[in-house]
Formats: structure tokens, C-alpha cells, sequence
């Protein structure tokens, strides 16, 4: 996948120092330390495979993929704060190192600063790609909701959490490809469908994560697994745990689920126990099969040849068969 090396370097190339020279520090330097801890930089990447894709090259579509990467990242920001979390990649949250009042007005810059990349853009083009931007930053905001609201219902079943990741992550991977592929002169259908494959393959990615959190090797993960299970997290495997347990089963699910242990090794040992036996795991698993199939089929659809489509289908199977 050495494509994918060169779009992230360029992508982390053009953000660096983003804000150097400008004032006030206390505004500035916050954006630049967050954007400085890297990441995968996936969704700024399908930007620029979009848009080559289509025959234009991947420094035109560089200020949409950067609109992108920042916007992400002002989410990563304001949700450290509402989950009160003290790590971002290894290092501390902004709003540790400095403080929660600078997270809030550096995040909402950000904001402002990733529809200040789009502005180079003919205006056609700039109306089409801030009407997409505009609807995936309010479905962002929606999924958030829907994910804090979610933390004290007992109410919500799978499809009410397949449709709360679906906002909350997979509509920005969507966004992405299409901004690209429009950047890069695509017709509207051929653009549409290709949001599509970018939707469903975001669901599978989440999806996927979720299942890396408890089964995946801590190491390649880069966190203590068991995380989510440890913060009482109702991801996609206890959904499906619960929808295939017995009464037995899903009381002590829900005993361990209403626990806060000091520690809590025992917890997450019989939790995890509990999505084997209950087939929570295997079950994750066909989902992530499932939505990356339909991703697949989405694509099959879009006019582009096929060393096009096989770049992208090396991309999903690579996002897929991943160990962090």
C-alpha cells in the first residue's frame, strides 16, 4: 500500500505548522499540537483517491482533504472534553494540557478553518462541496447526541446503534469520497455512489474497532483492550450479546455493565466470556463482512476502470484486515 503512504504524508505535510505565525498563541498553538499527534489521516486520504480517481491530480483536491482532516479533528477536540478523557494518540487531550475553556474556542477555529480550505474552489463547485460539508458536520453533531443519549436509555436496540455510528463516523468517510470524487469531475451519480461505498465501509470500519476494543491484540491496538467494557460502553457487542443471550446471560451482562470495579481485570475477563458464549463476537464479525460487501457493491456501480476500483477494494480489504 505504498499509495497510501504518499496521501498521508502529503495530507500531514500540508497541515504542518498550519498556524505558525499566527496570533494569539493560546488560539493557535492548541490546533497545531492536536493536528502534530498524526492518526491514520484515512478520511483526507480517500479525498485525494477520489479525486484522482477521476483524472485530476491529488494536490487539487488537497484543500478539501485538509477541510476534512481539520474538521475531524475539531470533533476529536470537543468530544475529549464530553467524555472527560485525558489521552489523544499517546499524549495529553488538549483540554488537559491547557485547559477546557481553550479546547472549546480552539475547537470551534478549527471549524471555521476547515470551510476557509474550500473557498479556493470555483464557485459551483464550492457551493456543492459546502452544502455536502454543511449536512455531514449537522449528522456529525446528530450521531454525538444520539451516542450521549444512548449512555442512559435501556431502550436502544441494534439498529438504533448501527444508525448512531452511521452518523456519528461513516457519514464524514462518505463526505470524503465524494468531496474528492466532485473535485475531481465526477458526474453526480458516479459521486453519490461512491459516498456509498465511503458509508457503508465507515459502518464496518466503527464496527470493526468496536470488535478490535475486546478481542484485539493490545499491542497492535495501542490501548489496554478491554476499554470499552471498563467504561460501561454499550458498543455493538453487547447489543448482539443481549439479542442472543439467555435470561442468565443477560443479568449477569447487565450486573457487570452497572459496575465500576477499582479493578476491574475480573470484569472485563467475564464480559468478554460472555460475548463468546453468547456469540457476540462471530456475530460482530458477519456485520463487518456484511457492510464491507455492501461498500463493495456500492463501488461496482460507479464508472471508473477497473485498476481504479481495485486500488479502492485494496484500500477497504487493507481497512479490514487491520489490528489497530
Amino acid at each position: 500500500m505504498e499509495f497510501l503512504t504518499a496521501y498521508q504524508k502529503l495530507v500531514a505535510d500540508s497541515l504542518t505548522h498550519l498556524n505558525q505565525g499566527k496570533s494569539p498563541d493560546g488560539l493557535y498553538q492548541p490546533i497545531d499540537y492536536l493536528l502534530a499527534l498524526g492518526g491514520k489521516r484515512l478520511r483526507p486520504v480517500l479525498v485525494l483517491m477520489s479525486c484522482e480517481a477521476f483524472g485530476k491530480t491529488a494536490q487539487e483536491a488537497l484543500p478539501a482533504a485538509q477541510a476534512v482532516e481539520v474538521f475531524h479533528n475539531f470533533t476529536l477536540m470537543h468530544d475529549d472534553i464530553m467524555d472527560k478523557a485525558n489521552m489523544r494518540r499517546g499524549a495529553q487531550t488538549v483540554h488537559e494540557k491547557w485547559d477546557v475553556n481553550t479546547a472549546i474556542l480552539s475547537g470551534d477555529a478549527m471549524l471555521v478553518q476547515a470551510y476557509i480550505f474550500l473557498n479556493g474552489y470555483e464557485p459551483k463547485l464550492f457551493q456543492s462541496l459546502t452544502t455536502l460539508f454543511s449536512k455531514t458536520a449537522l449528522q456529525v453533531c446528530e450521531g454525538q447526541q444520539y451516542d450521549v443519549d444512548f449512555e442512559s436509555r435501556n431502550d436502544v436496540g441494534i439498529e438504533d446503534y448501527l444508525e448512531m455510528i452511521r452518523l456519528k463516523t461513516a457519514v464524514l468517510v462518505g463526505c470524503a469520497m465524494q468531496m474528492g470524487a466532485s473535485v475531481g469531475g465526477a458526474t453526480s451519480k458516479d459521486a453519490q455512489q461512491l459516498y456509498l461505498f465511503g458509508e457503508q465501509l465507515g459502518i464496518a470500519f466503527q464496527l470493526q474497532d468496536d470488535y478490535l476494543d475486546t478481542f484485539g491484540d493490545e499491542v497492535s491496538f495501542g490501548k489496554r483492550i478491554g476499554g470499552d467494557i471498563a467504561e460501561n460502553k454499550k458498543t455493538v457487542l453487547v447489543h448482539l450479546a443481549l439479542c442472543n443471550s439467555n435470561e442468565n446471560q443477560q443479568n449477569e451482562l447487565g450486573k457487570w455493565l452497572s459496575e465500576t470495579p477499582k479493578d476491574d481485570a475480573k470484569k472485563i475477563a467475564a464480559v468478554t466470556q460472555l460475548f463468546k458464549d453468547t456469540g457476540a463476537d462471530k456475530a460482530t464479525l458477519s456485520l463487518v463482512h456484511q457492510y464491507t460487501q455492501q461498500a463493495f457493491d456500492a463501488l461496482e456501480k460507479v464508472d471508473l476502470n477497473s485498476d481504479m476500483k481495485q486500488r479502492f477494494i485494496a484500500f477497504g480489504n487493507w481497512l479490514m484486515q487491520r489490528t489497530h
